[in-house]
């Protein structure tokens, strides 16, 4: 996929690494040197075994080390969390279920009622490239399915502004009747309290084992982090490695067929294609929650909890360092 960063990735080379800009290519006249390589050094794969096929035909320098997954602390935007967060892993406090006052709204919305946990939407920075065209569509498919499943909502708008301003706008148009929409510093109720709209950071493997589901766009991250915490995904792919993330989460058993673009963010406000996209996302979440996808989730996520990509991976390249020398 290297060549579709090529812009940033081959600066990189040059200026930080001395070498090309691209890659068996000679720095200086540009042209290839595919007859100069060297043998295939080590390449190390951050994903799992459980999830992915390593197939006996991959050369012999090609490693799998299991999922790379960052400390928690990194992953808020709010550094009282992160301290909180830091303390927890050092073992110098309990507070394994709190997050600091900023984001107090988010956690009364996941822990009330207790009985119901809420399910999962975030799509990165799927709108940003171009794909959420129309946010308020968005919102109302959300809202609709809302109304026929009974379930809750917590949107990650994800620092997206449109889709952001749309959000604002449903706030508005709402506050004529205040039990449709609640607001907050740190966030916005809307459609009777039952979609939280959040546009924070919250490390997914402290907010995904506190939901029902994961509903996304088949990320690597986004799905790896589904699958640490055992909880079923929809996804809804946009482009690239996001289409085999979709499927393969479908063929392991942890999620339903996937999603087409117009079920999730349809371009068209109209009330047809809004119901009709909604009713694809519920019956999509309503297959989710079988007991069969429940309890597949659960087991590979046992089977991830039992590895460390990132200790693989520093293990084996100190490993390549000593063989090197």
């Amino acid at each position: 996929m290297w060549p579709l960063f090529t812009e940033k990735w081959g600066s990189w080379r040059s200026l930080d690494l001395n070498l090309s800009s691209l890659p068996f290519t000679d720095p200086v006249t540009g042209l290839p040197t595919f007859h100069e390589r060297l043998p295939s050094p080590l390449l190390l794969y951050g994903f799992s075994k459980e999830v992915v096929e390593y197939p006996g035909y991959w050369p012999s320098k090609v490693r799998v080390c299991g999922f790379w997954f960052p400390p928690k602390e990194w992953q808020f935007s709010c550094n009282d969390c992160a301290e909180i967060s830091a303390s927890v892993s050092s073992g110098s406090s309990n507070k394994q279920n709190e997050l600091c006052s900023i984001h107090l709204s988010l956690q009364v919305f996941i822990e009330f009622p207790a009985t119901e946990l809420p399910i999962f939407i975030g799509l990165s920075s799927i709108g940003s490239m171009g794909f959420l065209r129309n946010p308020y569509a968005f919102l109302r498919v959300l809202g609709t399915a809302l109304d026929i499943s009974g379930s809750r909502f917590i949107l990650f708008s994800a620092g997206y502004e449109p889709l952001e301003a749309a959000i604002d706008s449903y706030a508005k148009e709402a506050s004529s009747c205040p039990e449709q929409t609640q607001r907050s510093n740190e966030g916005v109720s809307l459609f009777g309290g039952r979609l939280f709209c959040f546009s924070g950071s919250v490390p997914y493997n402290w907010l995904f084992p506190r939901c029902a589901a994961a509903i996304h766009h088949g990320g690597s991250g986004s799905t790896a982090a589904a699958l640490l915490a055992g909880v079923p995904q929809v996804i809804c792919p946009f482009m690239l490695d996001q289409f085999y993330w979709a499927e393969r989460m479908y063929w392991l058993g942890v999620a339903p067929e996937p999603l087409k673009r117009e079920h999730l963010v349809p371009d068209k406000d109209e009330d047809f294609y809004i119901k009709e996209a909604a009713n694809m996302l519920v019956r999509a979440l309503d297959y989710s929650q079988s007991s069969e996808v429940k309890t597949r989730a659960l087991q590979i996520s046992n089977k991830l909890s039992n590895e460390d990509g990132v200790l693989e991976a520093v293990h084996l390249i100190k490993e390549e360092l000593r063989s090197c020398r």
